[in-house]
């Protein structure tokens, strides 16, 4: 690719308050491939302060890094040229500064990467600001501890994105996995479907259907392929729980620790 093809990598530089232009490091540097998607976060940073530095390529994202020195860096996966893993590798290396890393159903394996690689969490792309906020403010993510999250049989490791049910582990797509980790964080807690659309998509535009279908793909994934007493209960006019049910648990790791019958 040639440089005239390539274009030029910074596309946004928003200070928020202040003078874009003074010396001081953004706040986050964000690497995003999608213009459109990096304008809207932009935005929404800037209206909470954040300074935000806009690049669209992870090549482009290690020489901004080193020339401006942000206090954080958000990459998206997939992120084109240099992927989201190497990068966040090579910052741990050359200026260690915390990595957030996004991904769609489409950057998982990218986004599993990074976090192996250094990344301090793991957020949903399209981006949330209230998922992100807390990270840069110094809030930290509730697993910031790397404690997994776990209910009744289910052990969901948000740094790992990890899911394991008696032990044996369970793959879940992107949204599919945020959406049971938003849960598991609010046991025996009626959520609203606005609450979850919110949360999972950053809209309350969302064709009703597309909630409905990801928490039936988990409920059935947990009941079926991994057998769990965990269930996903829908609650007519409100929303859903997640709910254990401590017999059912009980039951089933009984029989999982009985040794198999001689034949």
């Amino acid at each position: 690719m040639t440089p005239d093809e390539h274009g030029p990598p910074v596309t946004a530089y928003d200070s928020g308050p202040g003078d874009p232009d003074d010396s001081r490091p953004p706040d986050l540097l964000l690497a995003e491939p999608d213009e459109e998607l990096a304008k809207q976060v932009v935005a929404r940073f800037s209206g909470a302060g954040i300074r935000t530095l806009v690049c669209h390529d992870g090549a482009e994202a290690l020489l901004q890094v080193g020339a401006h020195h942000p206090k954080a860096v958000l990459l998206a996966a997939p992120l084109p040229v240099v992927g989201a893993a190497a990068v966040t590798e090579l910052i741990a290396k050359l200026h260690p500064v915390p990595v957030i890393v996004g991904a769609g159903s489409d950057g998982a394996a990218e986004a599993t990467a990074a976090l192996s690689a250094g990344a301090v969490a793991f957020v949903a792309r399209p981006y949330r600001a209230e998922e992100i906020l807390p990270l840069l403010t110094g809030g930290g993510p509730p697993d910031q501890a790397g404690v997994p999250l776990v209910v009744g049989d289910i052990e969901l490791d948000a740094e790992g994105f990890h899911v394991f049910v008696r032990g044996r582990s369970l793959t879940l797509p992107v949204r599919e996995f945020l959406l049971l980790r938003y849960l598991m964080e609010r046991p025996n807690k009626v959520i609203s479907r606005r609450e979850l659309t919110q949360a999972l998509w950053g809209t309350e535009k969302l064709d009703s259907n597309t909630l409905t279908v990801h928490v039936r793909r988990v409920r059935n994934k947990l009941r079926d392929e991994a057998g769990s007493c965990v269930t996903i209960d829908a609650i007519r006019g409100m929303g859903y729980r997640l709910e254990c049910h401590p017999t059912g648990c009980t039951e089933t790791q009984a029989a999982a620790s009985r040794p198999a019958s001689a034949t």
